[in-house]
């Protein structure tokens, strides 16, 4: 999974253009159906098995539309677009790894954090654990991320190289081009995988969460989803989930 940014002039539109109306839950469950959208390319959050959506946050929003009596109705999209369309009346939710952020508060409106998630440092065994371990040293973020932004305001990290995506970013580290590479704490523990533990993971530089995003103002689906949320939570269906996809119960604590 990655934290990925939105430009400001996508939400900018979104925030200040004449969205069309949103469907309330009323008309949700009278339909029998959730519209809810994701960019399914990130496994295990997202992503497809045939023509199935599945992965950790699918489930979670089927979990949820269970909650509300009704079903989901999958709909995918470029991630830079989900926003938009959610603005556009075309989906009741999406549900995408979105960091909260005050920029995307401004356009659109977010659950309750169903998970937590962070940057960490990842590097070869002895190399820099910590930001303290940084100076001097070369770092490898990709672009257009949230990681991006946030390592430039980062203490101790003045050289900075930024990369299309992952794999490149890794690729780098691995190749000895860079010292450490700052992403998502879940990328991070599936790098660790695929290099067979040739990778060490240092303590998370910063928390993020992530929430489910509903058009701004349509308040009676956002409670609802909330209460379906914290629901699931407390009856250890939430954690069954997590620990099928992660091995722990990934909430925000």
């Amino acid at each position: 999974m990655k934290l990925k940014s939105v430009s400001t002039l996508a939400l900018a539109m979104l925030a200040f253009g004449a969205p069309a109306a949103a469907r309330d839950l009323t008309s949700i469950k009278k339909s029998g159906t959730l519209v809810v959208a994701t960019e399914p390319t990130y496994p295990p959050f997202t992503y497809t098995q045939g023509k199935k959506i599945v992965g950790f946050e699918a489930e979670l929003a089927e979990l949820l539309a269970k909650q509300l009596g009704v079903k989901v109705e999958w709909k995918s999209s470029s991630f830079d677009t989900l926003l938009i369309g959610l603005g556009q009346g075309r989906y009741d939710m999406v549900i995408a790894s979105h960091g909260i952020t005050p920029e995307r508060q401004k356009a659109v409106d977010f659950s309750n954090p169903h998970y937590c998630s962070g940057g960490v440092l990842v590097s070869k065994p002895g190399g820099p654990k910590t930001l303290a371990d940084m100076k001097g040293k070369k770092l490898a973020v990709q672009l257009g991320t949230t990681y991006a932004t946030r390592a430039r305001s980062l203490p101790g990290l003045g050289n900075i190289q930024t990369y299309p995506n992952n794999t490149d970013a890794l690729q780098a580290l691995m190749a000895g081009r860079t010292d450490a590479y700052l992403t998502d704490r879940f990328v991070a523990l599936e790098a660790r995988k695929k290099t067979g533990g040739k990778l060490q993971i240092g303590a998370l530089v910063f928390q993020e969460k992530i929430g489910i995003a509903f058009q701004k103002d349509n308040k009676s689906l956002t409670s609802a989803v909330n209460a379906a949320l914290k629901k699931v939570q407390a009856d250890g269906s939430y954690k069954k989930l997590s620990e099928k996809y992660f091995g722990e119960d990934i909430r925000c604590h």
